[in-house]
């Protein structure tokens, strides 16, 4: 029914520009030409959007205030409140957090080395293509790759053992655990803060390091009171969405763990396929807590950026 709301709004539209565009003028039909061309455009966008954004969207906020025969309930939002869900929402907080901290840390400093580091051009090509592939490679593929290195039987695990007699299990280390997924998040948590910083990065002007060296300023009082302050917003916000993008992930973590951590989409496979818990209207709920998260992350994140944007409009 929506699908035929969206497309009947489609062709009344596009009629509607047609007549304008005949009941014009000669000398204002190329604008209105032009008008109707640029949402001609757009409409595949607007499709695309309902059908995959607004309308399962829809369907889940109502699930999640349906019983399975069809009443309105608040049972599953009530049920959010029990032990196991709230651990599993700290739990994937925290490999969040612990991920986008990492790796915007991480992805600053190779993004800062390879740009502004004074390191051959070659170096900066070859670091954002691999950027560009490893930042979506993720999934079970991803997790395959890791249990094959760092499993029990992988083989860094096995050269370590074997040539240096360091068995990395036994120091207490758990690559199906808290730190092993978090690594594993780590690989394409880097790669898109490198892709999202490089360009403040570039943003950096020449004539404010030289202004500040002029002044007196170090190259640690620079980047203490100019850089990091213009890219302080930037780097705010890549965090928080390196955080909303593990907080997330359902592939790598169920292909690694195998379900046997309480993460939140974890759990919500469970609930929405489980042939134990099999429960779709907590599931939803849980999927709708989900969203709030992500849409909290989403605003910090566009707050951020247009912070960002409107100081660098300024400056320049």
């Amino acid at each position: 029914m929506l699908l035929y709301i969206v497309l009947l709004w489609c062709f009344v539209t596009t009629k509607d520009l047609m007549a304008q565009l005949t009941a014009v003028g000669p000398s204002q039909q190329p604008m209105a030409a032009a008008r109707f061309w640029r949402w001609l455009g757009v409409i595949p966008f607007f499709l695309f959007a309902i059908a995959f954004i607004f309308w399962p969207s829809a369907n889940l906020f109502l699930g999640a205030f349906r019983t399975s025969d069809g009443a309105f309930t608040v049972e599953h939002l009530v049920e959010l409140g029990q032990p196991f869900i709230l651990e599993a929402y700290w739990l994937s907080i925290r490999i969040s957090f612990v991920t986008a901290l990492g790796g915007g840390i991480f992805g600053f400093l190779l993004a800062y080395a390879a740009i502004l580091g004074g390191l051959p051009r070659f170096v900066r090509t070859a670091l954002m293509t691999f950027s560009g592939v490893a930042s979506n490679f993720a999934g079970v593929p991803l997790a395959f790759a890791f249990i094959a290195t760092l499993g029990r039987v992988g083989l860094i695990t096995v050269l370590l053992r074997d040539l240096f007699g360091f068995q990395l299990y036994q120091y207490g280390f758990n690559l199906y655990g808290f730190w092993g997924l978090s690594i594993t998040y780590m690989y394409f948590q880097f790669p898109l803060m490198v892709l999202i910083i490089a360009p403040a990065l570039d943003g950096l002007r020449r004539e404010w390091r030289e202004a500040a060296e002029n002044l007196g300023a170090n190259s640690w009082q620079y980047w203490r009171y100019v850089a990091l302050p213009i890219l302080l917003p930037t780097l705010l916000g890549a965090m928080i969405l390196l955080f909303g993008n593990a907080f997330g992930a359902y592939a790598t973590a169920y292909g690694l763990t195998g379900g046997s951590l309480n993460l939140v989409p974890l759990l919500i496979g469970q609930q929405v396929r489980g042939d134990v818990l099999h429960n779709p209207g907590l599931g939803y709920a849980l999927a709708l807590g989900m969203v709030v998260v992500m849409t909290i992350t989403l605003i910090g994140y566009t707050w951020l950026q247009r912070r960002s944007s409107r100081w660098l409009r300024q400056a320049n």
